[in-house]
């Protein structure tokens, strides 16, 4: 039957109102478990990956957290599984260290981030799911080869930092990361390498080294890999002054662990963004009970009062916390810890009275945003260093 031109244009509204586009909205992804929806990500990366021989060379450059940067106990073992599955099911890719000489050989290089999210999009609701990002790069094309993707229920995720990512000390955004993230998650099938990633692959195995170097308590050795990599042109990274104040400080020497932390300071500052780990009891405006977390705060915050003031800098103090609670209790206690940590700095530098201000987000900026208050969630209970106007 012909529908008369007005009933037609009724349909055609109809079909362009929000309501009919609401419904067209495809479905979120449905979560499955962890070691199922590697798995699943794995087999589209390999099965589909567009390379040319009969027997390529793969390196793996370690998954991290897709919003800290941080590697965790979980994207170790999604690391480990991904070398076992191509043992197993994918003999032409061939399992390589990460190493500045398999990297001068060209090889197949797979990036993946691990982050929670929330599974429906609501960018302010729980994080109830995790989104696994794999993305297989040819060095000899320099072109995005193979995408891996799917999402996880959070049972059975283990997202505590490794030890380095936990013994840093701050965080801060760092432009090579962001590359690494930006090239896993922001690329698509055939699109060229992003250039700063590639231009600094090399020195992210040095990194890497050093931090392997670090975790097995090989603290001179872990150090000579920072100065290496510090040296070399695009060395100058937050990993590697992270690494150096690490390393200084196992190996007890002060005054070279006191300079470095200093340089962090110095390059946070001149970023306008200095996040410290600064922990507090849950609940509480005081810092956590285990003097071998606490005993470098001094000396943190003596760094920060004389760097600043060395700048002529003034400063926001932003407190931060994680989920757990009442939005309305988190922001005021977020703003009790920024007060508390101005009052220590103004009393070991009282000239700097009136060149700090003292202010809390709550848990409305959380990085990691699982609520568990742990070390799994550190990053969440930082204090944020803000150079603002005088």
């Amino acid at each position: 039957m012909r529908r008369s031109p007005l009933v037609r244009f009724a349909l055609l509204a109809l079909l362009a109102s929000p309501a009919a586009a609401l419904a067209q909205t495809p479905p979120a992804p449905t979560p499955v478990p962890f070691p199922e929806a590697l798995q699943r990500a794995a087999n589209d990366l390999f099965s589909k990956a567009q390379l040319e021989g009969a027997r390529v060379e793969l390196v793996i450059d370690p998954l991290i957290d897709g919003i800290s940067g941080a590697q965790s106990t979980s994207t170790r073992s999604m690391q480990q599984t991904l070398i076992e599955l191509v043992g197993k099911s994918y003999p032409r890719f061939q399992a390589q260290p990460f190493s500045t000489e398999v990297l001068a050989r060209n090889p197949a290089v797979l990036v993946g981030t691990f982050t929670a999210v929330n599974n429906a999009g609501d960018a302010g609701g729980a994080r109830d799911a995790y989104r696994i990002c794999l993305t297989l790069l040819d060095l000899k094309s320099k072109r995005v080869v193979s995408k891996g993707v799917a999402r996880a229920k959070p049972e059975g995720v283990d997202v505590t930092p490794t030890t380095y990512y936990r013994d840093a000390p701050i965080w801060s955004k760092d432009p090579s990361t962001e590359a690494y993230i930006k090239t896993c998650q922001g690329t698509k099938l055939g699109d060229p390498i992003d250039p700063l990633y590639a231009e600094r692959l090399n020195i992210a195995a040095l990194i890497n080294d050093g931090i392997l170097e670090y975790e097995a308590r090989h603290f001179r050795e872990a150090l000579a890999f920072y100065r290496t990599a510090r040296a070399l042109p695009g060395g100058d990274q937050h990993r590697v002054r992270i690494g150096a104040y690490l390393a200084t400080s196992r190996l007890g020497r002060k005054d070279d662990a006191v300079e470095a932390f200093g340089d962090l300071v110095d390059s946070g500052l001149t970023g306008n963004q200095l996040m410290v780990k600064l922990l507090f009891q849950p609940g509480s405006t005081q810092f956590i009970a285990n003097p071998q977390v606490t005993e470098p705060y001094p000396m943190w915050l003596s760094q920060i009062a004389t760097r600043a003031k060395q700048k002529g800098a003034c400063l926001e103090i932003v407190g931060h916390t994680s989920r757990t609670g009442l939005p309305q209790v988190n922001e005021r206690l977020s703003v009790l810890r920024a007060q508390y940590v101005m009052d220590l700095l103004q009393a070991g530098a009282p000239d700097s009275r009136g060149r700090m201000l003292a202010t809390g987000r709550g848990y409305n900026e959380n990085l990691i945003g699982t609520g568990k208050d742990d070390a799994s969630d550190a990053l969440d209970r930082r204090v944020e260093f803000k150079v603002i106007g005088c």
